[in-house]
């Protein structure tokens, strides 16, 4: 068996990366794609290994040669590269094709080791390795039956993301063999390039042979292969700068570094095959299915028209909360209303630890007085902010409820009276209340009575958590002082929010009912996780009313350690606390929905028992 690489494009999304490389070249934590392949293709003992090289064709072979691969290597040059496609270039070696079976492979990948010998040890002699599709992919996509017989090759125009249940992604990795080539595949492709010419793909001509009663080529899925922790093989195609960023958190060789840059990137988890993200904290149960096709519907127009100015957002909300238009404000995710109500404070704030650091971080550490419940759930009450913040000099106290990490949940009663509190000390009171609704109890504060009551006292809320739509980062602030309002509102971008936040704000009402049903049935859900998170030895499980439940290794197991293996081993990303809490284990792990809960259940049975 031979292995032939096509390697003559010029990678021009990569920018600055292919000015003076080939695409190739391009080094995935310090290895370059050509020098990895090239050694995996060598530990399945081929004959040769022939490369069709264009774009610095004679760079890359130099360096090539500086690689010690043992296998012998040929070149084969495609001088038209820059108006040609990869049809030619394998027109160019299909002699080869014809000489003995052939593992075909385009350059631009990158794969575990054992993506080939799986293929090198199918006893069918002529496969395409395909993957389930997924919303990084991008290319030919294709439709199986269920012997893996390829039914149908689906180009881009003609691609359907209604029908992406059903669809499989070329992984551009083929077997074929000696009697496919000669008989079948060569043939084809010489005729369709003498048809249709050199500025197509070779898949093209698969496309064709489908036509045939029996083509002889079948299907291999990668997603059926179990590899580490029960998931499928991991491969990833570069095409430019933010693919290459993925692969090198994918294919990190230190598990410290792997972890720590999936951490940097706060999120964008969907492109990472099958990664199960217990981290960020969203409603699993909301949106339903008919809201997300009503936006799909008005997608079009959504994109391509500005949204609505700050007042017309601002009373989009007012209708969905309540109150008034002078008394809320929109915001780009809480995130921006925390920065832009921050910036207005003055002197002394008030900080309980720990909590969504957010807060904290986006003031002067220099100004800030903090509090840390000694008690090991870091649960606190009215009381104990009372009596830790009534004799500091403040100007204005922070306080999240249900509390992040921890859960902590304060009554509504008992927010009502440190809203008096902070009204006597005449201090501005912020609560953020972005996980309340999760709560057992209705504790919310956005109240047109309460604001008209309490001008000292400013809410935020952020509708990505509770209302499950993280993507489209929305968030409100509300607060009786009119003033204050009005100045964020100036501070503020006009237009702060997109199309599709208004848009959803526009048509929420009509799923109030719906979106009720979805936080019992999350409740339900917390109950039932925390009560099986009480049953693994080594687990002690503190008390949560939001989306979220902490958890402490109690017995002498790292939280960082275990956050390594449950990604490496199990591809679940769940939050390290130790570092926000001086070194103590313990994690925080997102509620969704059962079937996930369950797998990382039995991930943590299993890694907490060895």
């Amino acid at each position: 068996m031979q292995a032939i690489i096509l390697a003559a494009g010029m990678g021009k999304r990569l920018k600055e990366l292919t000015q003076d490389n080939t695409k190739c070249m391009v080094k995935v934590n310090g290895v370059t794609l050509i020098e990895r392949m090239l050694h995996q293709l060598e530990r399945q003992y081929l004959s040769r290994i022939v490369i069709v090289v264009g774009y610095k064709g004679q760079k890359l072979i130099d360096y090539i040669a500086t690689l010690d691969i043992q296998t012998p290597i040929v070149y084969v040059n495609n001088p038209i590269y820059d108006t040609t496609n990869n049809i030619y270039s394998l027109f160019l070696a299909k002699d080869y094709l014809c000489r003995e079976d052939t593992l075909l492979l385009e350059s631009d990948l990158i794969f575990e080791d054992a993506v080939l010998a799986e293929l090198v040890n199918d006893p069918r002699e002529s496969l395409a390795l395909v993957d389930k599709y997924e919303a990084w992919m991008d290319g030919t996509c294709i439709k199986l039956t269920n012997d893996d017989r390829i039914d149908k090759f689906i180009a881009g125009k003609n691609f359907n993301f209604k029908d992406t249940a059903d669809l499989y992604k070329t992984v551009n990795i083929y077997k074929f063999s000696r009697h496919f080539s000669e008989n079948i595949y060569v043939p084809f492709l010489d005729a369709y390039s003498k048809a249709l010419g050199n500025n197509e793909y070779y898949e093209q001509v698969l496309r064709v042979i489908m036509i045939l009663d029996e083509p002889e080529i079948r299907a291999k899925r990668l997603n059926l292969i179990r590899g580490k922790g029960g998931k499928g093989l991991r491969w990833y195609e570069i095409d430019d700068i933010q693919d290459l960023d993925i692969a090198e958190s994918i294919f990190a060789p230190d598990v410290d570094e792997k972890l720590a840059r999936i951490q940097r990137r706060y999120g964008g988890y969907w492109r990472y095959p099958k990664l199960i993200d217990f981290c960020y904290l969203v409603n699993p149960y909301f949106p339903p299915q008919k809201l997300i096709d009503e936006i799909s519907a008005n997608a079009a127009k959504l994109l391509t028209q500005y949204p609505s100015g700050m007042r017309v957002n601002s009373l989009l909300a007012a209708k969905n909360f309540g109150v008034h238009e002078e008394n809320i404000l929109v915001g780009n995710g809480a995130a921006e209303l925390i920065k832009l109500l921050l910036g207005e404070l003055t002197g002394k704030v008030g900080f309980v630890r720990p909590t969504f650091e957010e807060y904290p971080n986006r003031y002067d550490s220099a100004e800030s007085v903090c509090f840390t419940p000694s008690n090991s759930d870091f649960s606190y009450g009215v009381d104990d902010l009372i009596n830790f913040f009534g004799e500091k000099d403040l100007n204005a106290l922070v306080v999240v409820n249900p509390d992040n990490p921890s859960g902590n949940f304060i009554p509504k009663y008992e927010l009502i009276r440190l809203i008096n509190w902070a009204k006597d000390k005449n201090l501005r009171l912020i609560i953020d209340e972005s996980f309340v609704d999760f709560a057992d109890e209705n504790a919310t504060l956005i109240e047109q009575n309460i604001l008209d009551e309490n001008a000292h006292l400013c809410v935020i809320k952020s509708l990505s958590k509770s209302h499950g739509i993280g993507g489209l980062r929305l968030g409100v602030l509300a607060s009786g002082d009119t003033e204050l309002v009005t100045a964020l509102k100036k501070d503020a971008v006009i237009w702060n929010i997109n199309s599709f936040a208004e848009f959803y704000m526009q048509i929420f009402e009509k799923y109030k009912r719906v979106y009720a049903e979805s936080l019992n049935r999350l409740r339900a859900e917390r109950n039932r996780f925390s009560d099986e998170l009480g049953k693994i030895a080594g687990v002690r499980v503190v008390p949560s009313q939001a989306n979220f439940i902490m958890i402490e290794l109690t017995d002498g197991q790292s939280a960082r350690e275990l956050c390594k293996r449950l990604l490496i081993g199990n591809s679940l990303l769940v939050k390290d606390l130790s570092e926000k809490l001086a070194g103590k284990n313990y994690l925080r792990l997102a509620v969704r929905a059962a079937a996930d809960n369950d797998k990382l259940l039995d991930a943590l049975r299993k890694e907490l028992s060895t």
